[in-house]
């Protein structure tokens, strides 16, 4: 049976206007199946131009929108979860502000979800200075055994393309504030608790690449992330001793090598690209 739909769209100060209408747009205005309510989350004050933007967009929607306005910045992962709580639907689509949806994107992924996935990802393209500068594919795994296999080393989702069922998420505990990974972690959870997983290889949405994109994948930031949430892998029973140790000291290193050698390393093994 058809479901009904809600998009969720977080947006912070440092988000551009002009992407956030490109993106809002190309999820809703543009598919050949809209959402049924988008929800924005407004994470924390933002300047007169975007709040105006946020406004508008919500104006002159053609399905209903509701703002969530947090009073302060909290972050990515709590942003998500205030968000959650406001979607009047049980699936759920994840959209950044700065990216863009293909007119397909919700009529390939939603007859997934009515047939019993609790979520659902694709591929997606990467692009540079402008939607037709795509700069490479990262194409997740589909089936669903390697999926959980390769979520043992790897996210196995593109974050930006996901659809859920929020009831599955909320009953595992949301994303809860894990900074830089809170997605990774929400999807080991939900793979432990039996969830019914899947991915489309073909690109769903295209993905902004910024400059400095692989800088802020190393560093003792990104270290201390990784360190944690292997950590936390260990102590939910999703990884045994030898994989903890192994993506350690692979994903650890990686973290801590030249942005020239991280970029190398992150398309061969960390993530799967082809071009």
């Amino acid at each position: 049976m058809p479901e009904q739909l809600s998009l969720l769209l977080p947006v912070w100060a440092g988000d551009r206007p002009d992407f956030l209408t490109e993106a809002f747009r190309s999820s809703v205005d543009g598919q050949t199946r809209r959402p049924d309510q988008v929800v924005i989350v407004r994470d924390g004050p933002v300047g007169a131009s975007l709040d105006a933007r946020i406004a508008e967009l919500a104006a002159t929607s053609p399905v209903p929108v509701d703002v969530v306005a947090l009073e302060r910045n909290v972050g990515l992962g709590p942003a998500l979860d205030a968000g959650l709580a406001a979607c009047r639907h049980n699936v759920v689509a994840r959209m950044d502000a700065d990216d863009i949806s293909l007119p397909h994107r919700f009529a390939v992924q939603m007859p997934i979800i009515e047939s019993g996935v609790d979520i659902v990802g694709s591929g997606l393209l990467e692009f540079g200075a402008h939607p037709d500068d795509v700069v490479g594919t990262r194409t997740p795994p589909t089936d669903p055994r390697d999926i959980r296999v390769r979520a043992r080393f790897a996210d196995p989702f593109n974050h930006p393309t996901v659809v859920y069922r929020r009831d599955l998420v909320r009953s595992v505990g949301g994303y809860t504030d894990f900074a830089l990974m809170e997605d990774y972690l929400l999807w080991a959870k939900m793979i432990v608790a039996g969830a019914r997983v899947a991915n489309v290889a073909e690109p769903l949405v295209k993905y902004r690449v910024g400059a400095g994109a692989y800088a802020r994948r190393g560093g003792l930031r990104q270290l201390r992330a990784e360190v944690s949430i292997q950590r936390r892998f260990r102590a939910l029973g999703f990884t045994t001793r030898a994989q903890f140790v192994r993506n350690l000291a692979v994903r650890g290193g990686y973290r801590l090598v030249p942005e020239r050698l991280r970029r190398v390393a992150y398309r061969a093994v960390i993530a799967t690209y082809r071009r």
